[in-house]
């Protein structure tokens, strides 16, 4: 297949994306205005007809000081990641970049590699046989993930550092997700471990109420968001940060970013924001006060996102980033441990990748993130 690359219009590229069953919120155009600091471009791959058949994201950071960037494709680009003749998408696009001054290349292909159920897990915890997921046998795995790797290798591309859960600027490379496709709620909550059911239930007893709120409701967000940052010891994004991203997303699609709240007796005890693009919802951020903690505000608010996720016909519920230990001293691990009750399924991505174009720059650019 012949292939060319330019430069397209936010409306050409917004217009792909709506065309696919779904893509990473972090590919839509609106992330651009999300992520202001950077510099961005929309890039379009068209077929011998013409036709547009993938698009991506880039996201431009400035070295200090001189013209260069590193180009950035955060869980994108979006395009055919199996074809065998992956060099006429990918060629096309460094040459590109180096022209726009790029001296290094970062980006996240959406592959899952692998992945295990809940129970499989679970089950490796209980027996202590594993100190990470790689160490357990997965209960799915893709073999043409493993050949896309081993073909980005033989490009020159680098595998990344692992992401972590994603906290920062770096995406996780396992995620925990609910599959909704196919799936009574019914047969969803009855996924859920015994624990999970009797917090909802206790919610439901106790009078939480969850809602869903606006963009006047994210200094309240803010206040939790402020509180869970201090009790879980990360810096927290400001509350700009979050009204710049609840108006660039909104403004591009009108249901792209919902916030909400679990309210128990008229005050606010767990917020979170949701994300949606075409059959993929992600619980983007949470938060929640230190105090009344027993009437669990949080499996509510989770159970509601999961409804109206299903009711938005929605084929995957994802909760995002978790470590890939399974060390119970691992600071990562109450975050698995608190995903796994819903009984989905954690997913290691095939992780981000480099390429560099300048690789003076690109090691001057390790060294400096290493510090950091």
């Amino acid at each position: 297949m012949s292939l060319t690359l330019r430069t397209i219009s936010r409306q050409e590229h917004l217009a792909f994306i709506n065309s696919r069953p779904s893509a990473s919120h972090m590919q839509v155009p609106a992330w651009a205005d999300v992520k202001a600091e950077w510099r961005s471009e929309n890039l379009g791959w068209f077929d011998a007809s013409g036709e547009l058949v993938g698009a991506g994201l880039v996201l431009y950071r400035q070295l200090p000081k001189i013209k260069r960037y590193l180009a950035y494709l955060p869980e994108g680009p979006v395009i055919d990641w199996f074809d065998p003749r992956l060099e006429d998408w990918l060629e096309p696009m460094l040459a590109h970049l180096k022209e726009q001054g790029a001296f290094s290349v970062k980006m996240g292909p959406p592959v899952v590699i692998r992945r295990w159920d809940a129970p499989v897990i679970k089950d490796a915890i209980a027996k202590k046989q594993a100190k990470s997921l790689r160490e357990v046998e997965a209960s799915f795995i893709e073999p043409r993930a493993f050949e896309l790797n081993e073909r980005l290798r033989r490009m020159g591309w680098q595998q990344g550092e692992d992401g972590g859960a994603g906290f920062g600027d770096v995406q996780p490379r396992y995620v925990f997700q609910v599959p909704l496709a196919d799936r009574s709620l019914e047969d969803i909550h009855k996924g859920f471990n015994q624990l999970w059911r009797r917090n909802i239930k206790k919610a439901e007893k106790a009078g939480v109420e969850v809602v869903q709120g606006g963009y006047d409701d994210l200094p309240t967000w803010q206040k939790l968001y402020e509180v869970t940052a201090e009790r879980d010891g990360f810096r927290p994004r400001p509350l700009s940060y979050f009204q710049r991203m609840w108006t660039a997303l909104n403004t591009e699609d009108p249901n792209r970013m919902r916030l909400y709240l679990a309210v128990h007796e008229g005050e606010a005890l767990a917020a979170t924001t949701m994300l949606i693009v075409g059959g993929h919802v992600w619980y983007s951020y949470g938060a929640s006060a230190n105090h009344k903690r027993e009437v669990r505000p949080s499996n509510a608010i989770q159970w509601r996102m999961m409804r109206d996720a299903y009711a938005l016909g929605a084929h995957v519920y994802d909760l995002r980033g978790i470590g890939g230990s399974l060390d119970e001293n691992d600071h990562l691990f109450g975050l698995i441990q608190f995903k796994l009750g819903t009984g989905g399924q954690a997913a290691e991505y095939v992780g981000e990748w480099d390429f560099p174009l300048n690789k003076l720059l690109h090691k001057a650019l390790d060294i400096y993130m290493s510090r950091r």
